[in-house]
């Protein structure tokens, strides 16, 4: 059982996480919960860090950011001591999961959970903080933004879970955003493959490796409401789902990208290994990538890419030194978004691409980027024309209807 932020912000909501987790326990199940830090915990903590330091140390955030994990499984586990159940609250590197040395956005290497198991053994239930671990250095490392789901399905998957339950400020996964589609259809089943592009483009709901980790060791997935009883989404392989995958699952959204573009590429064999090389060696994650032909030999290329804005910074950092050695010019435009439509149905279907594409431009909304996949196609626009491209391709492929369950809180929680 997972509880993001929201989930535990107050101490009302915090008892009540902690009386669903001790239900669970009633009904003969062992239970581990994992915790994100409570409410806007993480967010305050970043800014004392930027008000003290303008480029913290990596490895110091991740020092501080691990507190509000650690608070929040404390203050759970008093709760449930007081409700008559021995619970234990353990920090990321108690519970065995072990990482790389990659501060602020570790991935997860091993989980050693024989602490959690003898936990469980003696009856306890075991609460993690969630969103960090240790690294192979022996520090104290944390897995990036929404890396509380990372750390339950890895411990899920580490323990033999039945299920890993992600208990979240919305009711499932929903075929858009409600907050722009207040229509939006909750869906009841979708498969890893479609929730991992819904991931990559910008759902909130899931992080993207939290998914991958369960689609490679077959957990399954219950994202559901902490804040009522009734089942959420279920996320299972493609071969699991009884009905016949439809056109078009759901219409996704990011207003979190940010273009770099560089001027005067050569266009020489190894420039663009060079420069993707960079990027990774900076732990940037790059989206989409498009590259123009010179007209002529011997001239020079453009060539553009999306980044995580969050990461923009390091991603100049990054290709300055390349940019001086060969005369490029470095341009970036951080007022860009992503639009997404994502079906598992679309590889037995043409024409689908044709009908995004004159839906935007019935909008008067220019594609500037495109990326597609067999299941997914991705339209980089303008950030402020995102609602109405999301609400015009949710509208042309028909994906309201009945079944939408109320919205508690807002969408996409992260953490």
């Amino acid at each position: 059982m997972k509880f993001g932020g929201t989930s535990v912000a107050d101490a009302e909501r915090l008892a009540r996480a902690a009386r669903r987790i001790v239900a669970k326990r009633e009904e003969g199940h062992d239970v581990v919960a994992v915790l994100s830090a409570r409410g806007r915990t993480t967010d305050a903590l970043i800014r004392e860090a930027q008000e003290i330091s303008p480029e913290p140390d990596p490895r110091e955030m991740d020092m501080l950011l691990s507190t509000g994990e650690r608070q929040s499984c404390a203050l759970c586990a008093m709760v449930i001591n007081d409700l008559g159940h021995r619970a234990i609250s353990l920090t990321g590197s108690q519970a065995g999961i072990v990482t790389d040395t990659s501060h602020t956005k570790a991935r997860i290497v091993d989980v050693r959970a024989d602490r959690i198991e003898d936990a469980l053994r003696q009856g306890h239930i075991v609460l993690v903080a969630g969103f960090q671990g240790v690294s192979t250095a022996r520090d104290v490392t944390t897995l990036g933004r929404g890396g509380s789901d990372t750390t339950a399905v890895a411990l899920a998957a580490a323990v033999g879970a039945d299920v890993c339950e992600i208990y979240t400020d919305v009711d499932g996964v929903f075929s858009a955003d409600p907050r722009i589609v207040p229509d939006a259809r909750l869906l009841p089943v979708v498969s890893f493959e479609e929730v991992l592009e819904m991931a990559a483009s910008g759902a909130g709901v899931l992080q993207l490796r939290s998914v991958e980790y369960a689609r490679n060791h077959g957990v399954r997935i219950h994202c559901r409401s902490s804040f009522h009883d009734e089942p959420g989404t279920v996320v299972v392989a493609e071969q699991e789902t009884v009905v016949e995958n439809p056109l078009i699952t759901a219409v996704t959204h990011s207003t979190e990208e940010a273009r770099v573009t560089l001027k005067g590429v050569p266009d020489t064999p190894g420039v663009a290994g060079r420069i993707t090389t960079a990027l990774a060696q900076a732990n940037v994650n790059v989206d989409m990538i498009i590259q123009n032909e010179p007209v002529s030999e011997g001239q020079r290329a453009d060539m553009s890419f999306t980044v995580p804005r969050t990461d923009l910074a390091d991603a100049r950092r990054a290709l300055e030194p390349l940019a001086t050695e060969h005369g490029v010019e470095i341009a970036t435009d951080e007022a860009m978004g992503k639009v997404s439509i994502v079906g598992a149905g679309m590889r037995t279907h043409p024409g689908v691409a044709a009908q995004v594409f004159a839906t935007l431009g019935r909008e008067d909304i220019n594609i500037e980027m495109i990326s597609t996949s067999p299941i997914k196609i991705s339209c980089v626009i303008r950030g402020d024309k995102v609602p109405t491209a999301v609400r015009a391709l949710h509208a042309a492929f028909a994906l309201s209807g009945e079944g939408t369950i109320r919205q508690e809180r807002p969408f996409g929680e992260f953490h």
